[in-house]
């Protein structure tokens, strides 16, 4: 074999093996595209039990959590959940970090002008907490120069600037629930608003909040406190909204949503 030959077949040789180089990194990156298109990131700020906490280990647990990953399961694709404060996680959705927001978030016309939601999953009552004998009402006149803490960002913190903060009463807000009861045992909070069945699980049913009850009837506007809670998404996501509305619609039809709102609340609050 000549020289010019020996160049040929080594030229030959090289352009073969970076052609199968070529198709590996392809076949790489296609794989980790299908296994993409296989996940569903939620979104979750995880200190609002039952609806979503952790264990002392570390691992996520609660209502939203296991609706979620019923909803992986029944569209067969891998949860991951991305925790994050609950009042950035609306910009965290549109910055793509996560792909639904599964945190108790009321479905609320305000935050419509941001995102989509699919249909009211459950609906649970917003209530104040007060120190038992207290006296205290939710409504201004009583709570006038009194403090009230609420969750940064919630559907509770609209509805108390609304109709208390411009009346006299001092709204102070939390990046987590869990430092709303802290500072409501230690006496630096007269009251606060949350929806009833976290203040029963993580407060009332606790040695921290044995000398507090709920105080006065649940509130009630549709227009801060919202229509019921939903998954959040993406506005322009309607192929992947249409799916996640499915997997809800069957779990619902088949009696799921309703068999864990027993699990966690001994009553069915699903949304008919």
């Amino acid at each position: 074999m000549n020289r010019k030959m020996i160049r040929y077949a080594r030229a030959v040789r090289l352009a073969g093996l970076a052609g199968l180089l070529g198709a590996g990194l392809g076949m790489t990156a296609g794989a980790a595209h299908a296994q993409g298109t296989q996940t569903l990131r939620f979104g979750v700020e995880a200190s609002y039990p039952p609806f979503e906490s952790k264990t002392p280990s570390g691992q996520l647990q609660g209502f939203d959590i296991d609706i979620g990953n019923a909803v992986c399961q029944r569209m067969q694709m891998k949860c991951v959940w991305v925790e994050n404060s609950f009042d950035g996680l609306i910009a965290a959705l549109e910055a793509r970090k996560f792909d639904v927001i599964n945190s108790a978030m009321n479905i609320t016309d305000k935050r419509r002008q941001q995102i989509d939601f699919t249909p009211a999953v459950y609906v649970m009552p917003i209530q104040m907490v007060a120190r038992r004998g207290s006296g205290l009402q939710p409504t201004p006149a009583s709570l006038k120069g009194k403090q009230i803490g609420v969750l940064q960002g919630s559907t509770q913190e609209d509805y108390v600037r609304k109709h208390w903060a411009t009346q006299g009463v001092s709204i102070v807000t939390y990046e987590n629930q869990d430092q709303i009861f802290a500072d409501l045992a230690a006496g630096r909070l007269d009251g606060a608003v949350q929806e009833v069945q976290t203040a029963t699980d993580g407060f009332l049913s606790k040695p921290q909040g044995k000398d507090f009850d709920f105080a006065g009837a649940p509130l009630k506007d549709p227009a801060t406190l919202g229509e019921g809670t939903g998954f959040g998404m993406r506005k322009n996501d309607a192929a992947l909204k249409a799916k996640v509305d499915a997997a809800l619609d069957s779990l619902r039809q088949d009696g799921t949503l309703t068999k864990l709102s027993m699990k966690y609340f001994g009553r069915d609050i699903v949304a008919k």
